[in-house]
């Protein structure tokens, strides 16, 4: 199979495993998504959803947030992990918000990542949900994925956005990018991974990948 017909294989199956696409945080307008984006690092989704609700009921904008010190903020997102950086990173950015934009977030990418605490992901995820830019996102599942499929090296996340920027079609960026995260956690997780679910992969994945499953599962 050539690399063209993977991808054509990638979009056709996710298109009809997620053909909606459910937004996994919770989120009513571009601010409260790049908090609970900023949140999520090196947490879950749904525990992000379990305390966003807690946050915003005291601040559901940069203007009540900076009311807030960063010790408060703290202690209402600690369940999430990480819970000082992030405090700090959410004051900060709220801050420079109301002072530099009104208090309205900018959909601009190079501008998002000037705020505190918010990296390349973090702001691909905002212009792309909360605006509708195209742009790729790699998280975990998704460079897992794509490396798993053959379709990048899998070098690091850089050189994975710009291989799945290059072999998928612009328009698609944004279903695709929350589509592979769908079907990592359900059909391709690092853990538990049951190669007989994951149609994709033992259709098109890399042998290397496949001959190491089958050997980690004969040692079971």
């Amino acid at each position: 199979m050539t690399k063209s017909e993977k991808v054509d294989f990638v979009i056709r199956t996710l298109k009809k495993l997620y053909p909606t696409i459910p937004v996994p945080l919770d989120h009513k307008d571009p601010y409260t998504l790049l908090i609970a984006v900023l949140m999520s690092a090196q947490s879950t989704d749904v525990r992000v959803n379990l305390i966003t609700p807690l946050l915003f009921a005291k601040a559901d904008n940069p203007y009540d947030m900076i009311k807030l010190s960063v010790e408060e903020i703290r202690e209402i997102i600690k369940p999430v992990g990480l819970s000082p950086m992030k405090a700090k990173g959410i004051h900060g950015l709220s801050k420079m918000l109301v002072e530099k934009y009104d208090g309205i977030v900018p959909s601009e990418l190079e501008l998002l990542e000037e705020f505190p605490a918010v990296g390349h992901k973090t702001a691909s995820v905002v212009v792309s949900q909360a605006f509708g830019i195209p742009a790729f996102p790699v998280d975990t599942h998704i460079h897992r994925l794509m490396y798993r499929w053959g379709l990048t090296n899998g070098k690091n996340v850089i050189q994975t956005e710009k291989d799945a920027k290059r072999l998928f079609p612009k328009e698609l960026w944004n279903d695709l990018h929350l589509q592979i995260i769908w079907y990592g956690r359900e059909y391709s997780p690092a853990r538990g991974w049951n190669l007989e679910k994951d149609i994709i992969t033992s259709t098109i994945g890399r042998r290397t990948v496949l001959n190491e499953y089958y050997k980690i599962k004969k040692t079971r």
